[in-house]
């Protein structure tokens, strides 16, 4: 059995294929199914080869981030104002009055 077929469903997918694509063109499709074989496979012995080498890339890459007691107290940059409302549905802050999200759209100040 290949994937689960017999060979009473090989030889009728053989026969629907010959039907459709004719006797002159099935050397044709049979190379052209050949060469996408062979390309995937090829593809993936190169991805297989990238995976090797890109732990030593990554390690370059990374940032040492150092506490400082000083920043503890500091108003994080982008943080909303007080006084406003988040909503329910995407999170983004609005203004107090708002209605509905500036963002998304929902109505606000309901819990739905």
């Amino acid at each position: 059995m290949i994937l689960g077929m017999g060979p009473l469903e090989l030889i009728l997918i053989l026969v629907a294929v010959l039907l459709i694509f004719g006797p002159k063109n099935l050397p044709k499709i049979g190379s052209a199914l050949g060469k996408t074989v062979k390309n995937v496979r090829e593809g993936m012995d190169e991805g297989k080869d990238d995976e090797k080498s890109e732990p030593d890339a990554s390690a370059d890459d990374s940032v040492e981030v150092i506490a400082d007691e000083d920043d503890a107290d500091a108003p994080v940059e982008g943080a909303p104002a007080e006084g406003g409302q988040f909503c329910p549905k995407c999170g983004a802050h609005n203004a107090a009055g708002a209605g509905f999200c500036a963002k998304c759209g929902a109505k606000l100040g309901s819990d739905e």
